[in-house]
């Protein structure tokens, strides 16, 4: 499905700006720290971490959408390394990432997203941060982008549950005007996450 939605776009489907989540939580950030980012698409956002000095690794399927990742970084002047897997059956290496960004990565259903959450929280190294960005519930009623499922979306509840245990910097629920490409444009109803592991003791 990714592959036929990038393929069948002649532009950026999502532009190549970085989400305005990444822009605005840009603290968070430091240079020189390993970084994961998982169903990158085209590269807007692992591009903007490069861009902060970060070492990066984008996680993406679709052939299609890592063409244009690597465009965009190498007419940005930045390294991405891009890694061609499946988000659900790619191997997860033990503490490895400062950081690991899911930027709107609602395709996987409850379930999926257990166990998803369950593999971003162990490849964090100690004291390193998760920043998860996404829709609640109420973006159906927007209908400006993102799957048609409720059950995809995120809440407070949801990702608080998710990262018991870890400091909660950020969970909050908003609504918003975005224009990200042509998948993502109008009112949305976001939420913007953000966790820092416990350091080992």
């Amino acid at each position: 499905m990714w592959e036929e939605k990038f393929s069948t776009s002649e532009g950026y489907v999502f532009g190549t700006d970085p989400a305005l989540f990444l822009q605005d939580h840009a603290n968070y950030l430091t240079s020189g720290d390993a970084a994961l980012v998982l169903a990158d698409g085209e590269g807007r956002n692992s591009v903007f971490l490069a861009e902060q000095g970060l070492d990066v690794t984008a996680q993406e399927f679709a052939p299609t959408a890592i063409e244009r990742a690597r465009a965009l970084a190498k007419a940005r002047n930045v390294a991405v390394e891009i890694e061609q897997s499946n988000i659900f059956t790619r191997p997860w290496r033990a503490e490895t990432f400062d950081l690991v960004a899911g930027i709107f990565i609602q395709f996987a259903v409850p379930d999926e997203r257990r166990d998803l959450f369950e593999n971003i929280k162990g490849t964090v190294k100690p004291g390193g941060l998760v920043m998860l960005h996404g829709y609640t519930p109420k973006q159906l009623e927007f209908g400006t982008g993102g799957p048609p499922f409720a059950e995809n979306m995120y809440t407070e509840v949801i990702l608080r549950a998710a990262f018991v245990g870890w400091e909660i910097l950020e969970c909050r629920e908003y609504d918003r005007e975005v224009q990200e490409g042509s998948a993502h444009s109008g009112m949305s109803a976001l939420i913007d996450f953000v966790a820092r592991k416990p350091s080992k003791a």
